[in-house]
């Protein structure tokens, strides 16, 4: 079964979001594991491809964005409309939950500290389906 792990950022600053996705991203490849980040739309797609050639600092993230070339065996992919071909952790940085997380054996669920009724209606709907949840408060995650 899927486990859903919800991130709570005292940040209220969207990019904190993003920059907070990057991360993940790099500890999946660190654990050699593959990410698959969920976005709204192709300008949210390509917002977060520039930040991943420059965040964490001093580090690129191979990656790329569904259906362009350089997604091809990329161990981060960026996608906003199609179902994922991949075997990843899913971070999901879109407003609704995808039907397609199941798939996943682990989901991300990033929440700003202004977007908090967002992540308790998200929360309860996992719960109410059985997922099993993790909740962990961040406070200074980028020092």
């Amino acid at each position: 079964m899927t486990r859903i792990d919800f991130y709570l950022l005292q940040d209220v600053d969207v990019s904190a979001r993003l920059r907070f996705a990057c991360r993940l991203a790099a500890k999946a490849i660190g654990a050699g594991q593959h990410a698959y980040l969920h976005v709204a739309d192709e300008t949210c797609a390509k917002q977060l491809d520039e930040l991943l050639w420059s965040y964490p600092e001093r580090r690129m993230i191979p990656h790329g964005i569904v259906g362009t070339p350089e997604a091809a065996g990329a161990p981060v992919i960026i996608g906003y409309r199609d179902t994922p071909e991949t075997d990843a952790v899913l971070v999901n940085l879109a407003h609704e939950i995808p039907g397609f997380f199941p798939r996943f054996e682990r989901v991300a669920e990033i929440v700003l500290a202004n977007t908090r009724e967002d992540g308790r209606t998200r929360y309860k709907y996992y719960r109410d389906r059985g997922y099993p949840l993790f909740h962990h408060q961040l406070e200074e995650w980028e020092t």
